[in-house]
């Protein structure tokens, strides 16, 4: 059974705030909550289907009853910053297959206020662990890899923050807003040798939601109607160590996705691409189908990102190198942008025009080691 048109999203919100000391994270799922429920003109007590992942505090039931939800149906997949796309397609399935009619999805997190919690040991702890392995250190040795095998440079990577800069200077919410150049990027301090801290994204607290209706709800409501297509995740693992750091989870949902939608990667207007790090953006708008294998540097160089003037606008609210991480996960954030776009909403400096047709994706873990990947693809109907 394919999802395609079985969902349309109603309601979406992002918290405003990128420092909540005087909120808690539970108090920031509910005024997410309440925000994308008064968006699509419904009250709490439609909600029927509730979606969160590993930020939730103690998981679904105990929001479920901080919220103040009836529910019949629940899901709390964790898969790391993918998991609200996930959710996305998980919550048309359900819509499809009569489990619930009006889903909620939240996210919500303030790693910027206090320490996120340590995260629980895997399976491959005891075997990696002593390597010291971290995020910044995983996503370099991509990037490196990258390099080795493409040639791709780091001017090139820096093009993409320059790209992200372009657009947040639009967003009044956007944590960084200074417009930067290829020389900001490549003078900024090493973090972890080729990515430098202006290849890195920012930290923020804050979160977002998003409201999933049936068909006939859509149909009722005076909402633009933005319809679900194509929906797919992947778990890319170690693969018992033979493990090519070059290419992503997004090979596979990209194609998967591409096809339950009927349409080509030429066909997408916008895309949401989830940027952790610059050279996320790149191996994901590859593996893709935006650029052949070897040749996103080419892609992303130039401006080639930026509304208005490059080729394939993406992230026009600033994204997570400039805009917005809630929870060090960025996956919820970039379906928000990808509404807004096909609404017409988003800032007229960034707008892009007769915006149809959107990819949002997500990662999740880390792609250097193993991690989630999800790509939806919204149109407006």
């Amino acid at each position: 059974m394919s999802i395609k048109g079985k969902a349309y999203i109603a309601g979406i919100y992002e918290h405003p705030t990128r420092h909540a000391p005087d909120k808690s994270t539970a108090q920031l799922h509910a005024e997410v909550a309440k925000g994308a429920i008064e968006d699509a003109g419904l009250t709490r007590a439609d909600i029927d289907g509730y979606f969160c992942a590993g930020d939730a505090p103690g998981g679904a039931w105990p929001m479920v009853d901080y919220l103040g939800l009836k529910v019949r149906h629940i899901d709390s997949t964790e898969t790391g910053g993918c998991s609200y796309l996930i959710h996305l397609g998980h919550a048309a399935e359900a819509i499809a297959a009569g489990k619930c009619s009006i889903a909620l999805i939240t996210l919500a997190g303030k790693p910027r206020t206090s320490a996120m919690p340590p995260r629980a040991a895997g399976a491959e702890a005891d075997f990696e662990a002593a390597y010291g392995a971290t995020t910044h250190n995983a996503y370099g040795m991509c990037a490196m890899r990258h390099m080795h095998d493409y040639g791709t440079t780091s001017e090139q990577l820096a093009w993409i923050k320059v790209a992200a800069s372009h657009h947040a200077q639009y967003n009044p919410h956007a944590m960084l807003r200074d417009v930067v150049t290829v020389e900001d990027v490549l003078n900024s301090p090493m973090i972890s040798d080729p990515l430098h801290r202006l290849d890195c994204c920012v930290i923020t607290d804050g979160g977002g939601a998003i409201v999933v209706v049936a068909p006939e709800i859509a149909a009722k409501l005076k909402r633009p109607k933005i319809k679900v297509i194509g929906a797919s995740e992947f778990i890319k693992t170690q693969m018992g160590g033979k493990v090519d750091l070059t290419y992503s989870g997004a090979r596979f949902t990209g194609a998967a996705s591409f096809a339950e939608a009927g349409v080509k990667p030429s066909d997408i207007k916008y895309v949401s691409i989830y940027d952790s790090f610059t050279i996320t953006v790149l191996i994901q708008l590859e593996d893709l189908g935006f650029a052949e294998k070897g040749k996103g540097g080419r892609l992303v160089q130039d401006g080639n990102l930026i509304a208005g003037t490059g080729k394939l606008p993406f992230n026009t609210d600033g994204g997570g190198l400039c805009s917005n991480h809630p929870g060090n996960r960025g996956g919820l954030t970039k379906v928000l942008e990808a509404v807004r776009q096909l609404r017409g909403e988003a800032h007229p400096k960034v707008q892009v025009k007769n915006c149809n047709l959107a990819l949002a994706h997500g990662t999740g873990g880390s792609l250097g080691l193993r991690h989630g990947s999800s790509t939806v693809i919204l149109e407006r109907e």
